[in-house]
């Protein structure tokens, strides 16, 4: 699977639990829309990534990506009610970093 490199770098600090790393794929004005919250901005994205890393250690195992959407499906595993579970990860990249990020079930 051909993954952009923010993608790979993404997915890389999630299953290292690294929110720093995490948090530096994004660009300083991204949007995450998560659990029906929104977090705004790197330093916003980076503490909610770190408090979700605590709660529910969750990793990532691509699946598939649309590269005509922008669309990630990794089964990702945790300490979270059915895990593991698919996610859906709707980028919008810019100047190859995430400029927006939904995840859906």
């Amino acid at each position: 699977m051909n993954l952009p490199k923010v993608v790979a770098k993404l997915t890389d600090a999630q299953n290292n639990f690294d929110s720093a790393a995490y948090a530096n794929c994004f660009t300083e004005t991204a949007v995450v829309f998560d659990e029906g919250k929104t977090h705004n901005g790197r330093k916003e994205i980076e503490n909610w990534i770190d408090k979700a890393n605590r709660e529910y250690q969750a990793t990532m195992k691509p699946l598939d990506y649309n590269e005509t959407e922008n669309i990630l499906s990794a089964e990702t595993s945790g300490n979270f009610p059915g895990s593991p579970i698919i996610l859906n990860y709707h980028l919008q990249i810019t100047d190859e970093l995430i400029q927006s990020l939904k995840i859906t079930g």
